[in-house]
């Protein structure tokens, strides 16, 4: 998957925003104010960090050499992609639905309600 196009799936999602809090180094990815994605666009190569399922984070680091535990964040929760073009576009694609989803289903209702 190339970078674009990770960018145009992300900013896709429902209630999604795109901000640089902790400088343009690292692009956050928000759903209505909570991260679920980081992006280090520059990084070689460049990697993402994306909330999982802690059983579904230990099948996936065991399985792809590209996933590891989240750098910088709570490594039960979260996984830390390199995307180096060893993980196929479908399998990221469906990593950052999951990860968006995670996020919308800790949400309060009213909140949840907001996105449709």
């Amino acid at each position: 998957m190339h970078m674009e196009q990770l960018r145009e799936l992300l900013l896709s999602l429902p209630g999604v925003s795109e901000e640089e809090p902790f400088g343009p180094e690292v692009v956050v990815y928000k759903v209505m104010g909570k991260m679920f994605a980081l992006v280090d666009y520059d990084s070689v190569p460049p990697t993402m960090n994306l909330k999982c399922d802690p059983d579904r984070a230990l099948d996936l680091r065991d399985v792809h050499e590209a996933i590891r535990p989240g750098w910088h964040m709570n490594k039960r929760h979260w996984n830390t992609l390199d995307l180096d073009g060893s993980l196929r576009g479908p399998l990221v694609a469906e990593l950052v639905r999951h990860s968006h989803d995670l996020v919308v289903a800790a949400l309060p209702r009213r909140v949840r309600e907001q996105l449709g």
